[in-house]
């Protein structure tokens, strides 16, 4: 590929694992097929949940692109805006700063050592924002998996945080439930755009255990804006309160869906894990 010789920094947050590319003087425009061949393992970078593109902006400190595993562009990725925001803060000594990704711009701060808080703004709760197919109250939509008179799974929360999301409540929440559930539930013609599935075990009302199956990443580590849908979704039924701990694979979260402001507010870690060339694919 024509950026061969790009420098990456491979990072994690809460285990969500990225390969970011800084592109302000050069641009970085991989195809769908570079992309897969850079997320194959062999390409010898370890795999990734997502490439990331830092891109200058005219509006925000930098703009985020954001390419998932199987080379799709998707419009933001919350573990990934607490890396960028990092990087971002070392490099200009602010205390905040403005990112712009194709769901909307956020702000993030340090809150920490390594520890990273990001304004993922106001959820979007209308059906028509998330976007579903058809018109349906979005703290329960008609949607089940398994059969009709005993569904295993059913009427989850709906959720755009600027990416969409559905998130079922359930204490079943292994390996091959969560991957046979979510690839069937990520292209179902409910969701135009497909979807993000949470899996939800509140455990009590300041703790949920989450796992998500990302739309075209597969079963993760962790996912910010699932980790931000999950406790949306479950403070609109009551099972939560507007501010807990989501546990996920790769760590914990603080969601807090301050109630002054109408955001959800995301406090997670970040970890360089190291730096290298991109390979030629």
């Amino acid at each position: 590929m024509t950026q061969a010789a790009r420098p990456y920094i491979r990072m994690n947050g809460a285990g969500n694992a990225f390969i970011v590319v800084q592109a302000f003087e050069e641009g970085f425009h991989p195809t769908e097929g570079q992309v897969r061949a850079l997320a194959d393992p062999a390409a010898g970078l370890g795999g990734f949940d997502q490439l990331i593109g830092i891109e200058p902006s005219e509006t925000a400190d930098a703009f985020m692109r954001v390419w998932n595993a199987d080379g799709s562009m998707v419009e933001t990725c919350g573990n990934a805006l607490r890396c960028v925001g990092w990087l971002l803060l070392e490099a200009t000594d602010k205390e905040e700063v403005v990112i712009d990704t194709l769901g909307g711009p956020t702000t993030a701060r340090r809150a920490g050592d390594h520890q990273v808080t990001v304004d993922m703004g106001a959820p979007r709760l209308d059906w028509a924002e998330v976007p579903l197919a058809e018109e349906m109250d979005t703290r329960g939509i008609e949607l089940q998996v398994g059969p009709i008179d005993a569904p295993v799974l059913h009427t989850p929360g709906a959720v755009s945080m600027g990416n969409p999301h559905v998130v079922f409540f359930t204490d079943q929440q292994d390996d091959a439930f969560v991957r046979g559930s979510g690839s069937l539930v990520e292209h179902h013609p409910l969701f135009p755009e497909g979807v993000n599935v949470g899996f939800a075990k509140v455990i009590d009302r300041n703790q949920i255990r989450l796992r998500v199956w990302e739309r075209g990443a597969g079963l993760t580590l962790a996912c910010g804006t699932g980790a931000c849908a999950a406790l949306v979704a479950t403070a609109r039924r009551g099972l939560t309160d507007r501010k807990a701990t989501v546990v996920v694979d790769g760590g914990e979260l603080t969601i807090d869906w301050d109630e002054a402001s109408g955001h959800v507010f995301m406090t997670g870690p970040v970890e360089i894990e190291r730096t290298g060339l991109l390979p030629q694919v």
